[in-house]
């Protein structure tokens, strides 16, 4: 049998493109694996892309600042890989930060003949609720961002700070141990203490082991706290500037002696202070 010309082209086209051997999608679209940064705990990690709309991490998400990206890391997260995404024109975009294991050590710390060095039963209920009112601060709804980076200086001068994620073993008593969730400052009693940024007192009031304790809500997630005040120069419900006076440092609380421990929480996490205050683009990144 003879098949006309166009017939016969048609069937050879059908018979080289079935035993032609298929394209697969990693051909065509190449994967490509997440940049991973390694972060100890208690530190952050940005991410700078122009364009960049939003942030995830952990199953939250929030507006970048000034289209950064700022993923911080908890000082009691173990070791662990974590997934962050951001947000711009496209696609997601996906890295992950690789959590180094605990690295600050222990220190010793003597305490002086005050209630916080041996707590009776009523002072550790009377902690228990102070912490729940902080229950209620760590859980407040992330507002609009107050601030930008870096923050102010609590203080003028502001020394060496010293401290950051230590566990602190108090009289000798490892019972009483306790990881330091911020920075202390060895600033003169008396010396006047300012707010971090604009934002909102959330607490103003002496509490059991932080003394004269001072809570600010800087919107996004940053919480900012000031301890062992001598005295307090707001209360809570009230607006305060960046620079603005809170309190003056003293040795209230569970204190050696006077200084200012400066703390913040950031998206629920706590981290060292001293990352914020310092120039941004220091800030370990994924795409230095």
């Amino acid at each position: 049998m003879v098949w006309p010309q166009r017939r016969l082209c048609s069937a050879i086209l059908w018979v080289a493109l079935c035993n032609f051997p298929a394209v697969s999608s990693a051909q065509t679209a190449p994967q490509t694996t997440p940049i991973t940064v390694t972060a100890d705990p208690g530190t952050v990690v940005r991410w700078t892309v122009p364009g960049t709309k939003r942030c995830g991490m952990n199953k939250l998400s929030w507006v970048p600042l000034q289209e950064t990206c700022y993923y911080p890391v908890d000082l009691f997260q173990k070791p662990v890989v974590i997934r962050i995404s951001r947000q711009g024109v496209g696609r997601p975009e996906q890295a992950r930060i690789s959590v180094a294991p605990y690295p600050y050590g222990t220190e010793n710390v003597e305490l002086p003949d005050i209630p916080q060095a041996n707590p009776s039963p009523e002072d550790r209920r009377r902690n228990e609720r102070d912490q729940t009112k902080l229950r209620k601060v760590w859980a407040r709804r992330e507002g609009p961002a107050r601030f930008t980076l870096p923050l102010a200086a609590p203080t003028k001068p502001l020394p060496e700070g010293k401290s950051f994620g230590s566990e602190w073993i108090f009289n000798g008593k490892t019972e009483e141990s306790d990881l330091h969730t911020g920075v202390d400052y060895g600033v003169t009693a008396g010396t006047p203490v300012a707010s971090l940024a604009d934002g909102t007192v959330v607490i103003a009031e002496e509490m059991f082991f932080p003394g004269g304790a001072v809570f600010i809500d800087h919107g996004d997630g940053l919480i900012s706290m000031y301890f062992h005040l001598s005295d307090l120069k707001v209360q809570a419900g009230q607006d305060v500037k960046g620079g603005e006076t809170i309190g003056v440092v003293g040795s209230t609380g569970r204190a050696s002696g006077p200084h200012l421990h400066l703390g913040v929480r950031w998206h629920g996490s706590r981290v060292d202070p001293r990352v914020l205050l310092g120039d941004p683009a220091k800030i370990q990144a994924v795409n230095p």
